[in-house]
């Protein structure tokens, strides 16, 4: 049946008897290509979180070796990692399980999550510094990407004191939760052969290099399933239009990220849409600690596979607090707080020499708290 002059692309057609068919992009290749990805990249990520809690005993001589002793330590630790892996979501993920493998206390291993965090958009302004240096564009981009990590700094370091406070005087310790015992058991009966065939044929310490790499590879998978948001910046432009308020801008950085589990990839929503004036610079901050509260979904379900409830207190009292201090930011401290970020930001992305001092900055701290 033909279609009447004006419908969407989108619209339901009908056919000759009038009744609604099916629009034919939802039964398209791509989306059962994409659930397929998504499935296997969930199940690499199960496979990758046992075959690391397994060789988490064989990496106990290279944290003494770094003398990794505290939340100090943990944090700088955390911190390098992320810069390492590129990503924050695999170094977090590895804290959780050297937590349920005893080999990092709850404050250490609360301590190597929150500085994940600190180091998660490393990558993203490396690349901006390379290309803003050759001159290939304006530091608009670098500008966001400043602004994220500034937003995050500030917000992840009081919420790693709160937190640390909150885990020794126990305030959640009444918070009581275990993995179903049907989880276990899936989860069990699919990882036994691989990770038992994995500890026949490696060292514990290879068991736990194994497993971290698979970690990278199953967010890697995972994102190949995830829309690209990206490039369709101009569908969604009318919708931030009316997302300039700081509680919906909030709202809109959690449920994004959310939906994608990767920071990296909501960010990347705002490097268009800002450059093109949809997205005000102002809106980027409330924006960012939405997204750097659901950040933590993934490393949620990761202490629920592991079983733990020391882990899954953890990972709640991570979420808690950063959202604790950013809700403090965003009503009572806003203002202020806003005219530092942005202040920062245009220091920074003002020439070369200023954003190498940040540079330096952001590789000296963590270096500065691993050897303290």
């Amino acid at each position: 049946m033909a279609r009447e002059a004006g419908a969407l692309p989108g619209d339901l057609e009908t056919d000759t008897r009038g009744a609604p068919s099916v629009p034919w992009s939802l039964l398209s290749p791509g989306v059962g290509r994409r659930s397929f990805t998504a499935v296997a990249g969930i199940a690499l990520f199960v496979l990758a979180l046992e075959a690391i809690k397994t060789g988490a005993g064989g990496i106990v001589p290279l944290i003494d070796g770094l003398a990794i002793s505290g939340p100090a330590n943990a944090a700088g630790f955390g911190w390098l990692m992320a810069y390492v892996a590129l990503s924050g979501s695999p170094v977090a993920a590895v804290g959780i399980s050297l937590l349920s493998g005893d080999v990092l206390s709850k404050e250490e291993a609360f301590a190597v999550i929150g500085g994940s965090r600190l180091g998660a958009s490393f990558i993203v302004l490396a690349v901006g510094y390379a290309m803003y240096v050759a001159r290939r564009r304006n530091a608009d981009g670098l500008y966001i990407g400043v602004v994220a990590l500034v937003t995050t700094i500030t917000t992840q370091g009081p919420a790693l004191v709160l937190g640390l406070v909150s885990l020794h005087s126990g305030w959640l310790d009444a918070v009581s939760f275990s993995t179903p015992g049907v989880l276990t058991d899936v989860v069990g009966t699919v990882v036994e052969a691989p990770v038992g065939l994995l500890e026949r044929m490696l060292p514990t310490a290879g068991v736990f290099g194994v497993g971290v790499l698979v970690l990278v590879a199953s967010f890697w998978v995972f994102d190949r399933a995830l829309p690209q948001l990206e490039g369709e910046a101009e569908g969604i432009a009318r919708v931030l239009h009316a997302l300039r308020r700081r509680p919906l801008m909030f709202i809109l950085g959690g449920a994004v990220t959310a939906i994608t589990m990767s920071v990296s990839i909501s960010l990347t929503v705002l490097v268009p849409l800002s450059m093109k004036g949809y997205v005000r610079r102002e809106s980027i901050v409330p924006y960012v600690m939405g997204a750097n509260i659901t950040t933590f979904i993934d490393t949620l379900f990761a202490s629920v596979l592991l079983g733990g409830q020391a882990a899954f207190v953890v990972v709640l009292t991570e979420m808690l607090a950063v959202a604790a201090v950013s809700l403090v930011l965003l009503t009572v401290l806003y203002r202020p707080y806003l005219a530092t970020v942005l202040g920062m930001a245009r220091w920074v992305t003002a020439g070369p020499r200023h954003f190498t001092a940040f540079l330096i900055m952001i590789v000296g701290a963590p270096l500065i708290l691993l050897l303290v």
